[in-house]
């Protein structure tokens, strides 16, 4: 168990409506305080966060991403993850943070695929389209083929050692553009 008293930063996702996903009674209003009186049973009972972004990124359950602050009685579940009896969110992280995120991601695992399919543009182009329209260079539907493309070469790469690094690449970038 974790101290108690001690107010604690954390990060969590919620729904869009602000309820938890496995809880959907649970309301959260932006700086109140939750609390939750029965006993804490990770991932059963209590009120789950993880202690920093990349680790709440094991756990995305909802469509908003926060900053949070939890207090009173903790019980860790594993490295990424644990419950507290309260917990408040604090301050919404903007979307285009996750997608810049997800565009370091493929722009990362991009030298993998090069390396086994050096003249293979198609996922290259993919991660260049999504940072032009994450820049509002480019439109929607022109950042979309270049998707269609990537997941293509994604699946072409599926039978070769490569297609771990390519399909993360391709998924990552079309992730960005939701």
């Amino acid at each position: 168990m974790m101290k108690q008293n001690k107010i604690r930063k954390c990060y969590r996702f919620v729904n869009k409506n602000l309820t938890s996903y496995q809880d959907k009674s649970t309301k959260w209003e932006i700086k109140k305080w939750n609390k939750v009186k029965e006993k804490l049973v990770p991932c059963k009972n209590g009120l789950h966060a993880s202690l920093t972004p990349l680790q709440s990124l094991n756990n995305i359950y909802g469509d908003r991403w926060f900053v949070a602050e939890s207090r009173g009685k903790k019980i860790k579940k594993k490295d990424d993850k644990f419950c507290a009896s309260e917990m408040r969110l604090i301050k919404e992280i903007p979307l285009i943070v996750i997608k810049r995120f997800a565009l370091f991601c493929a722009k990362d695992c991009l030298k993998y695929y090069k390396k086994r399919y050096p003249d293979d543009k198609r996922i290259s182009n993919c991660i260049r389209d999504t940072e032009l329209y994450l820049d509002d260079k480019i439109s929607l539907k022109k950042l979309t083929s270049a998707w269609s493309a990537a997941e293509s070469a994604a699946w072409s790469a599926a039978k070769s050692a490569a297609w771990s690094a390519a399909w993360s690449a391709a998924k990552s970038a079309a992730w960005s553009a939701e």
